[in-house]
């Protein structure tokens, strides 16, 4: 089974934008290796008799009727901004302006 590298787990690390230490990335190296060897135990079962399924229960879209009902006022919801504009939350630009 291939395993990752302290390269590898620092390549990914930088493309999720995680700053992490030395130690974090030799703990992750270890958990993820750890993680992809119990992957190659189930890739080495037989699953030629089984069903392929996506669910393993009967049940189907279990949900709430939707039904219209009272909400936030603009005052409640805007409550705990930090800055507000109006009825709107106010942030800072995030593009150039």
């Amino acid at each position: 089974m291939p395993t990752l590298s302290r390269a590898d787990v620092q390549h990914v690390a930088h493309l999720a934008r995680l700053g992490l230490e030395g130690h974090e990335l030799d703990r992750l190296e270890g958990q993820l290796n750890h993680i992809l060897d119990q992957y190659a135990v189930l890739a080495e079962l037989s699953t030629d008799d089984i069903e392929p399924t996506a669910q393993t229960i009967e049940l189907e879209n279990i949900l709430r009727e939707d039904v219209a009902r009272a909400s936030l006022t603009p005052d409640d919801a805007l409550a705990g901004a930090p800055a507000r504009r109006g009825d709107l939350f106010e942030v800072p630009p995030i593009l150039g302006g």
